[in-house]
């Protein structure tokens, strides 16, 4: 019987819901470590340094900084933090096809290509730009709220109770900015993987419970 945890690839538009359900995962496995490589650039784009001031602006219009910068960002939080007997669990990237040539040979190099599943949580460009124009964060506690379900209606974060803002780079041209991002560098990702016959796809315009039911299936 194979032991070694399982890891966890996700894929998709902006405002596909890959947080959400990364936090699913997480409840139904508790040794997955979190990495979101959206959530390395902020924190790296809020210091006082010259590469967070140039990473800043590229955020604020919706690009992606430097390849090598990405990978070298995930690299070193898995590197310093996954121990042997946890999950990894990729949120957001990779999104350029060097980026996931880099995670196979990474992943490779730990022996765990093979307990880990790569998915696609799939909508069109117009539901993720509806949802993406949308969505709240907290801003106390950093929860992301999306626009769909029972998460429309709420007025305050139902974490703690903070205010709901707009993230700052949910702006329009931001948006599509990172819709084009999607189609021209993350589309080649997918078909990468596809060929491969590793890629799993996940209709990720039903709730965010069949979603996840959808992907225990898969798991099964």
């Amino acid at each position: 019987m194979n032991e070694k945890p399982l890891n966890f690839v996700l894929i998709g538009r902006s405002g596909s819901g890959k947080g959400t359900q990364a936090e699913l995962l997480k409840e139904r496995f508790p040794n997955l470590v979190h990495i979101i490589t959206g959530d390395l650039f902020r924190k790296l784009g809020s210091m006082d340094t010259d590469t967070s001031h140039t990473i800043k602006k590229i955020l604020e219009a919706g690009g992606l900084p430097l390849d090598d910068i990405a990978t070298t960002l995930w690299m070193h939080e898995i590197a310093f933090n996954v121990k042997k007997d946890q999950g990894i669990l990729a949120d957001g990237f990779p999104r350029r096809l060097a980026e996931a040539k880099n995670l196979d040979r990474f992943l490779k190099f730990l022996d765990r290509k093979n307990n880990t599943f790569y998915l696609l949580i799939d909508i069109s460009r117009q539901e993720a730009f509806d949802r993406l124009t949308k969505r709240r964060i907290c801003n106390k506690c950093g929860k992301l709220i999306p626009w769909v379900g029972k998460f429309r209606k709420l007025k305050v974060c139902d974490r703690c109770g903070g205010e709901l803002i707009t993230r700052l780079d949910d702006n329009i041209k931001a948006i599509k900015n990172r819709l084009d991002y999607f189609d021209k560098n993350v589309l080649p990702v997918v078909k990468y993987y596809e060929k491969q016959k590793k890629l799993i796809k996940i209709n990720g315009e039903q709730s965010i419970e069949d979603v996840f039911k959808d992907i225990l299936k898969i798991l099964k």
